[in-house]
């Protein structure tokens, strides 16, 4: 055997996404869990809201689907108590038709929603999506992440080689999804984004959903930045465009 052939055969296999899916319905929990296992995922599923903080603990998984009519604690508090150590994916599912409620499950942190009823094709297909996700945009042929210099924004110094943010001298905890979005901005400081270019971005090309989730994103980085909306030191809004990096 070759040298070649004998490295490429003894190349580890990268191990299966961890998904746990936090559904009180055990029925739907179940049907989740065999369709995400059988397209390779490692597949853990709790049917309460303290259970399924203790299984993001206990299992560190890549995405948590998330249901908000929870026994225990509802949804809503189960994604803040995760933000407070994880930064997995989070994928919110609910019965609820209002709006409002969806929006509020995102500025807890979740990065996507699912509204029931639903396909669980749709629900792997958002997972998928979201593994997927081209990491704070695509670096040109001629700009490799190691070549990516550090961008400066007053007291915001944003690394897009080693994903992390700080704010004077204190490294800023953000989510995958805000962190995406703010690497997004300053990688081109001077370009307005629309919506749709952040999603195709951020989330991508095949993401179908509200625009105006970009919105939600934005507000929850602001706040962890201790961004005024109306001077936008650091996030500024276009008018009837989107988004661009501020200028500290």
């Amino acid at each position: 055997m070759s040298r070649e052939t004998e490295a490429v055969s003894t190349n580890p296999t990268p191990p299966p996404a961890r998904v746990l899916v936090i559904e009180d319905e055990t029925t739907l929990a179940g049907l989740i869990a065999a369709y995400l296992s059988r397209a390779g995922y490692a597949t853990t599923t709790v049917h309460t809201g303290p259970d399924g903080v203790q299984a993001v603990r206990e299992h560190a998984p890549d995405v948590v689907i998330l249901d908000l009519g929870l026994p225990g604690l509802d949804g809503i508090e189960v994604c803040r108590q995760i933000r407070t150590f994880s930064d997995c994916y989070v994928i919110v599912v609910t019965a609820r038709k209002d709006e409002v409620d969806t929006l509020i499950g995102l500025s807890v942190g979740a990065d996507a929603y699912v509204t029931k009823p639903f396909s669980v094709r749709e629900l792997l297909a958002r997972v998928q999506t979201v593994l997927r996700r081209p990491r704070t945009g695509s670096t040109s042929a001629s700009e490799t992440p190691s070549s990516e210099p550090i961008r400066v924004v007053g007291a915001l110094r944003v690394d897009p080689n080693g994903h992390r943010v700080h704010l004077a001298d204190t490294e800023v905890a953000l989510t995958p999804t805000e962190r995406d979005l703010l690497i997004t901005l300053a990688r081109r400081p001077t370009m307005a984004f629309t919506r749709r270019q952040l999603i195709d971005v951020i989330w991508g090309t095949d993401w179908v959903g509200d625009e105006h989730l970009v919105d939600v994103h934005v507000a929850h980085l602001r706040r962890k930045l201790g961004d005024d909306p109306d001077t936008g030191r650091y996030v500024t809004t276009v008018r009837g465009i989107g988004y661009r990096m501020g200028q500290g």
